[in-house]
């Protein structure tokens, strides 16, 4: 069967070879010129699009334009498009991180606070000890590792590398996901524009500095190794070299169970879904994830199970959790709304392309049939849980290798067997020079292109519009940090969410309420009656311990642009308690305030 390598090169040379540098350096030219003329200082409702100097769109464009002009070029030497796609992920994953002085994500800085915590505690602790917060003690293995890595590197805090994150674990995911496509081809135009699809696809954000961003390059690479080493041609080469790649995916399989909740589920769904397929009928790699699975959850992990478990049974077959809508969970606003139905025509493009390839190239859906199972095998899980209303980003995410793949031979020529190309060479086809190339500049080659730039420059809103929320200045990480800089042990913060920089830090021995996390009535009746209402939540924190009321802008937001409160409405509660005589103004900025709630008794301080 040939791959898609039906089409002879327009012309050869030195100048055939080198002419793709141009478009790229002229892509990052425009990309480096446009981050010096980005202000980020002022992000509306559309985040980082609207801010975008428009150099940096033209380079984007430039760049798609030519990547798609050099893969389809069968012949040219993969490197180029390697090039290419390396020229993707710094403009679309390093943007960020050069713009922002911070690092995105409270989520990120939240898993800053637990490297901290397991620092500064030498170990790990149970749940009566942190609370909620237990969760990651239990699973413990990305924290452990990013400890490590901070003395080795001997930096005070893992802000200080976690803002190219998302760079980085793009780039782990490179060699894996090669890994898979060569599988199933050595087509180098299928190859690679099935990474570049992968990559502008995947906006979901998983991949900031957290956990499942590792655990996801982990679950690729254990694809990579059973799609390579455990089909049935592989098997019969010897059963010594079989036993050398099962400790390769026990060890990968371990670092996956003892890092995320999630990941080892999708894992477990994938490899069952390989064993419908005769080539890869083989049961050592999910058995053995399932045993170190199972032994992980009845072990370290049981005092969080034992707890969730109620709540994880009664969530199974509750499809409407996934996609809810309500008090807190609405994009709200032109720029909110817009960036999220960028997004879900971004996932549904690919889809419906991944739906087109594999109904139209009949070979390659013979050849690569495992591919379309592990692509398909994610989707039971949206019934099994609602993973916080997040289980239908996940399921995106875990399907997109494979739906990456024939989407991609979607926009490629039609595959072909080797018999129909011996006939064309017998009947001496006389149209396969003068005519193939001029099919080369009609709807085949436009039409995908099109298809092709739409994507990739849907990415950006998808994966980048929400940085208003994500985004926290320098002034509102310096605030935060005075409040815990002096919150005593066993102090009391309250803030309307926890959308703000360092929001966990101290979490062993700080607590934390987050107003707009309460019911509806409660939340109504601050709105009400600001100062009144959070002076009687704030009471009865013991001395020495203090209440510290903070407000940010990251917040606000939130709040905002989630549909919970509005600016007004915030800006009332505000002003309520910079009035009260219970509250006295600790600090304040461009970025936000803080107040502390003044104590009965004794002296002020």
């Amino acid at each position: 069967m040939t791959d898609l390598s039906d089409l002879p090169p327009a012309w050869s040379g030195r100048g055939a070879q080198a002419w793709p540098g141009v478009p790229l350096l002229v892509a990052l030219a425009l990309w480096a010129y446009a981050i010096r003329h980005t202000d980020v200082s002022r992000l509306d409702d559309y985040g980082l699009v609207s801010a975008l100097h428009p150099a940096f769109w033209a380079g984007l464009a430039v760049l798609t334009t030519g990547f798609w002009f050099t893969v389809r070029e069968a012949r040219r030497p993969a490197a180029w498009s390697a090039a290419y796609v390396l020229g993707l992920l710094v403009m679309e994953r390093a943007t960020q991180a050069v713009l922002y002085p911070t690092p995105l994500y409270a989520w990120a800085w939240k898993h800053e606070a637990v490297i901290d915590h397991l620092l500064t505690a030498g170990g790990l602790q149970t749940a009566d000890q942190v609370g909620d917060m237990a969760v990651y003690d239990q699973w413990p293995g990305f924290f452990a590792a990013q400890a490590a890595l901070q003395r080795l590197l001997g930096v005070d805090s893992a802000a200080m590398f976690m803002a190219w994150w998302p760079l980085a674990s793009s780039l782990m995911l490179l060699l894996p996901l090669l890994l898979i496509y060569r599988t199933f081809t050595e087509d180098r135009r299928l190859i690679w524009t099935a990474v570049w699809l992968f990559y502008v696809a995947n906006w979901v954000g998983q991949d900031y500095f957290s956990p499942q961003s590792v655990a996801y390059a982990l679950h690729v690479g254990v694809l990579a190794v059973v799609l390579r080493r455990f089909g049935r041609s592989a098997v019969r080469r010897g059963r010594p070299r079989q036993a050398v790649w099962t400790v390769v995916i026990t060890v990968m399989i371990v670092a996956i169970v003892i890092s995320h909740q999630l990941t080892p589920g999708m894992l477990v769904v994938c490899l069952l879904a390989l064993c419908l397929s005769r080539r890869y009928r083989d049961w050592v790699p999910v058995v053995t994830t399932v045993v170190i699975f199972l032994a992980w959850c009845l072990t370290a992990a049981l005092p969080f199970l034992s707890a969730a478990m109620p709540d994880m049974i009664r969530s199974i077959g509750d499809v409407g959790a996934n996609v809810e809508t309500g008090y807190g969970a609405t994009p709200t606003g032109t720029g909110a709304i817009a960036t999220s139905w960028a997004a879900r025509l971004l996932s549904g493009s690919v889809l419906l392309l991944a739906a087109v390839g594999a109904l139209r190239q009949r070979v390659l859906r013979h050849r690569a049939w495992p591919l379309l199972l592990v692509a398909a095998a994610p989707l039971p899980m949206f019934a099994a849980s609602s993973y916080g209303s997040e289980m239908i980003f996940r399921v995106l995410l875990f399907m997109l290798p494979g739906a990456a793949f024939f989407a991609a031979a979607a926009l490629l020529p039609k595959v072909r067997t080797l018999a129909a190309d011996a006939a064309a060479q017998e009947a001496g086809d006389r149209r396969a020079t003068g005519p193939a190339k001029a099919r080369r500049w009609g709807t085949g080659t436009w039409v995908p292109l099109a298809a092709l730039l739409g994507a990739t420059l849907a990415f950006v809103p998808a994966y980048s519009g929400k940085d208003r929320i994500n985004y926290f200045p320098p002034q509102e990480v310096a605030l935060v940090r005075q409040l815990f800089d002096q919150a005593p042990d066993g102090s009391l913060v309250v803030a309307a969410n926890r959308n703000y920089p360092d929001a966990y830090a101290s979490y062993w021995s700080v607590d934390h309420y987050w107003f707009l996390d309460d019911a509806r009535s409660h939340v109504d009746r601050i709105v009400r009656s600001p100062a009144a209402t959070l002076t009687r939540d704030m009471a009865g924190v013991e001395r020495p311990g203090r209440a510290y009321f903070l407000l940010t802008q990251g917040q606000l937001a939130n709040s905002e642009m989630n549909g919970q409160l509005d600016k007004a409405q915030l800006n009332r509660i505000q002003r309520s308690v910079a009035a009260s005589p219970r509250f006295r103004l600790v600090a304040e900025n461009s970025a936000g305030w803080l107040y502390v709630l003044k104590q009965s008794g004794g002296a002020e301080r």
